[in-house]
């Protein structure tokens, strides 16, 4: 067995703040995902379109970046 195994994985090399930017973004994304849909009425269909693909798109990078960040 390796010491890797025993004392569990390694976060070397890892900034200490990542994750709590991390949950900011996350944090970020999921408010103004409830703004835009609050706003859906009052906006053009298309434009509401738009808006909820670029939060999709912002938050599918998210979760691949924490998966990626998790299999290391």
């Amino acid at each position: 067995m390796n010491s890797r195994t025993l004392n569990g994985p390694s976060t070397h090399g890892i900034h200490p703040h990542t994750e709590r930017e991390n949950m900011i973004v996350l944090v970020a994304a999921l408010l103004l995902l409830g703004i835009v849909l609050g706003a859906v009425a009052q906006i053009p269909l298309p434009l509401s379109l738009v808006l909820g693909a670029l939060i999709g798109c912002w938050l599918l990078v998210f979760a691949v970046r924490e998966r990626a960040r998790g299999s290391r």
